[in-house]
């Protein structure tokens, strides 16, 4: 279970490119989240020399113009965390991946201001930019990103007397609905919008034909983990990122 919810994560998630290296996924998004742009070593063979894939990891995205990130799950050769400690990668972000086990007897959103749409629509966009500041560029990639998967999504936009105060996606896929870009404007925020937001969500996911759901959130993020856990997300495995920034690539002797 726990790697089927890490596939459809990445799923729903998507990049602009993904190769394959002897198991790893390589993904690259032209820099836009540590998602869309980082090594994950979903699948191993044990015969792997890993000191030989994180050198060409690194080689290909120097060649990319981006930063090296390795994404560590408990999916990873045990190993590898220590490999990129002593090569002086850094942590960042240590996240906590949530799951909702069933969407049964879920409250009903009393804030009924919503707007749901199946594509990503400037509209949406422009909230997102207005709340998190999401640059032009990336703005450009993640068009690119939601307008091309073939994942089922609802981008949802909740308003309050007409003004827009927060949004988010959901991605259903195989029964489960991930929940992603949960963002509530500043000035609105500790009103309860985040919760209403997120049931709508969910029971759009629930009439479309989930069961169940998944999220991720960074475990610094108290407000967010104390919402889920009122909504009886619970984790099952948490994760973080390895960064690096290589200025120049050398070829291995």
């Amino acid at each position: 279970m726990l790697k089927r919810i890490e596939e459809l994560a990445l799923n729903a998630w998507p990049a602009l490119q993904t190769l394959t290296h002897h198991g790893w996924l390589l993904r690259f998004a032209d820099g836009y989240t540590k998602r869309s742009n980082s090594i994950n070593a979903l699948y191993t063979d044990p015969s792997t020399d890993l000191d030989a894939q994180i050198h060409e990891c690194e080689r290909l995205y120097v060649k990319a113009g981006l930063d090296v990130v390795f994404k560590i799950t408990p999916f990873n050769p045990q190993e590898l965390d220590r490999m990129l400690d002593s090569r002086g990668y850094s942590i960042l972000d240590p996240t906590s991946l949530r799951v909702l086990d069933h969407l049964d007897h879920l409250e009903l959103p009393t804030h009924k201001e919503v707007k749901i749409e199946e594509r990503l629509t400037d509209e949406w966009l422009s909230v997102l930019t207005e709340i998190t500041g999401i640059s032009e560029k990336y703005k450009a990639v993640k068009r690119k990103l939601f307008n091309y998967s073939v994942i089922q999504y609802g981008f949802f936009i909740l308003y309050d007397r007409g003004q827009p105060v927060a949004c988010g996606i959901g991605a259903i896929e195989q029964g489960v609905v991930g929940i992603f870009d949960l963002a509530t404007a500043p000035a609105c925020r500790n009103r309860g919008f985040g919760k209403q937001l997120l049931l709508h969500i969910l029971h759009w996911a629930k009439k479309n034909g989930a069961a169940s759901s998944y999220l991720q959130v960074v475990q610094n993020n108290v407000a967010a983990n104390r919402l889920y856990d009122r909504l009886q997300y619970r984790e099952i495995y948490s994760y973080w990122y390895r960064h690096k920034r290589i200025e120049g690539y050398k070829q291995r002797p």
